[in-house]
């Protein structure tokens, strides 16, 4: 195998040491602020279906957003909690229900994504 250099990269197979579980997906939340709490809450509590999960602040933009308070109007955006976790299809229907079923109204969006390859680095 040649050297590595700063213009070449190993290949993804030489990095992957964890190739993902047939059918893994990775399932990104939005949550407004005000119920991010209850979402990360929920998630803890389900560790049967989420093994772990990153969150991060984010920004919500656009003309389907709803602006409530004097803050977001003049902003033009709304703070919102990112939050993403790989697992399986059936545990993403599991949580998304458990989700809607705790947090009828809590305005979260959701979408899903396959997972091609994962590991450390």
């Amino acid at each position: 195998m040649p050297p590595e250099t700063e213009f070449s990269a190993p290949s993804p197979a030489a990095l992957s040491d964890s190739p993902p579980q047939a059918g893994e997906i990775l399932l990104t939340l939005i949550a407004p602020m005000a119920v991010a709490e209850a979402v990360e809450d929920l998630l803890l509590a389900r560790s049967d279906l989420v093994s772990g999960f990153t969150s991060i602040a984010a920004d919500g933009h656009g003309s389907r957003l709803a602006l409530h308070g004097a803050g977001e109007l003049v902003s033009g955006h709304a703070p919102r909690l990112q939050i993403q976790t790989i697992t399986t299809p059936g545990a993403v229907r599991e949580l998304l229900a458990a989700l809607k079923a705790a947090l009828p109204r809590a305005a979260l969006y959701y979408w899903l994504t396959p997972v091609l390859e994962k590991g450390p680095l």
